[in-house]
């Protein structure tokens, strides 16, 4: 009998995406709005992508599973 298949969460295949290696990576929160309040150098510090932090990897390989 097939097993059934696994949906992915379409909030997360949004918000994140994996690496060659497995890894997921994630954008930085901050830079929304209120941007007149913060300097062009924490601006362009909050543009880069970051990997995701170890505790939440199991959670978001069972949310993305064929990511």
């Amino acid at each position: 009998m097939a097993r059934q298949k696994l949906k992915t969460h379409s909030g997360a295949a949004k918000r994140f995406h994996k690496t060659g290696t497995g890894k997921f990576m994630r954008r930085k929160a901050g830079l929304r709005h209120i941007l007149t309040s913060k300097t062009p150098k924490q601006k362009s510090r909050l543009n880069d992508s970051v990997v995701v932090a170890k505790p939440e990897r199991s959670a978001l390989a069972r949310m993305l599973p064929y990511l």
